[in-house]
């Protein structure tokens, strides 16, 4: 494992730092399947605007763009935002990414907000501000869908990131603003090691 200097997650240099070095465990590579088999039954409609926050390499900001949809891939680090030119075409790339902070960016609501590995990157102080800020960015029975990362006895003291909850935790943040309508827990071989059984797929739909 590299030496770094940086052990903040919340800033930018965070994560430019480990993109320089190329040491990305959470990054799968590739679209997870999960994404496609709710796409295939969701009640998106073509254009819909959709969000990904904290993008890294942005596979799925490419998938989604292909499925027809309006999205806007954010990350607050040029170096993933680097990585993400670089995996994307240059067509795509220019039409979805945007270096902006989730927690200050100005936007229209989206219909939905794509959650991949983007909360578990945030030391749980934050956790709060994450829940009302996706609450705030969605339209009225907007969605909330993605991949979360569930412990049902994470560590203490929390070491991250990732950072892992309970479901309890995540109840107790999400529900306030939002309803969950799906749950389904991922097999260990679609996820990558470091969130290798604790991985949930789950939609939220915001109470507007």
């Amino acid at each position: 494992m590299p030496e770094f200097t940086t052990r903040d997650p919340s800033q930018a240099a965070f994560w430019d730092e480990r993109f320089a070095a190329n040491f990305t465990p959470w990054d799968q590579g590739a679209v997870p399947p999960a994404l496609g088999r709710w796409l295939a039954r969701a009640a998106l409609a073509p254009g819909a605007r959709v969000l990904v926050p904290g993008c890294g390499s942005a596979y799925e900001a490419a998938f989604l763009d292909a499925a027809g949809f309006a999205v806007l891939s954010i990350d607050i680090a040029e170096a993933a935002l680097a990585r993400a030119r670089a995996v994307l075409p240059a067509d795509v790339a220019g039409r979805v990414l945007r270096k902006a902070d989730f927690f200050a960016f100005a936007a229209e609501p989206f219909d939905a907000i794509y959650e991949r590995a983007f909360l578990c990157a945030l030391p749980p102080r934050l956790w709060p501000a994450y829940a009302a800020r996706c609450a705030e960015l969605l339209e009225p029975d907007g969605w909330l869908a993605g991949l979360f990362f569930i412990d049902p006895a994470p560590p203490e003291p929390r070491r991250g990131p990732p950072f892992a909850m309970t479901r309890a935790e995540l109840d107790a943040l999400l529900a306030p603003a939002f309803e969950c309508t799906e749950d389904q827990v991922i097999a260990s071989g679609e996820s990558i090691e470091v969130f290798a059984g604790r991985e949930r797929w789950m939609v939220w739909r915001s109470r507007g």
